[in-house]
């Protein structure tokens, strides 16, 4: 079928899909990137805390950590991300979890490790909703 415009030896442009079509870009390397940094900042500060500290605070920093680290990179993620910063982070949150899932297979898994991965959900979205509220602000401050 010819177009306007086109001859038969002219190929039509493709046409762009609808995620193309309203400038929606999933940044999928820095979001890997952020998410397998994430985990290995998790292993770089759980472990020195059980050499430091003992078993106790250790259990107590891979919580804290789970969420915290997910939660900067998401930032950092964010940060060349024009839209869809929730899901940037929540990105980031699954590939840290996924990591952990890899390096760990066939281990058996506590509660408490589930209970991490999860918490590594809610600090890339957590992050992704700051970065949604520091966004809007500025489009805001650009708009007075």
């Amino acid at each position: 079928m010819l177009k306007a415009g086109f001859t038969m030896n002219q190929p039509t442009p493709p046409e762009k899909s609808p995620v193309e079509s309203r400038g929606f870009r999933l940044h999928w390397v820095r979001a890997i990137i952020g998410g397998v940094c994430a985990e290995l900042a998790v292993f770089a500060v759980v472990f020195p805390v059980l050499h430091f500290f003992g078993q106790t605070a250790f259990l107590a920093s891979i919580l804290a950590a789970s969420l915290v680290m997910p939660f900067l990179f998401a930032i950092w993620v964010d940060r060349r991300v024009e839209s869809h910063f929730v899901l940037h982070g929540l990105l980031v949150g699954i590939v840290a979890a996924l990591v952990y899932l890899i390096v760990a297979w066939g281990q058996p898994e506590p509660l408490l490790y589930k209970v991490a991965h999860g918490l590594k959900l809610v600090g890339g979205i957590l992050g992704g909703l700051l970065s949604l509220f520091r966004a809007n602000r500025q489009r805001v401050r650009g708009t007075i």
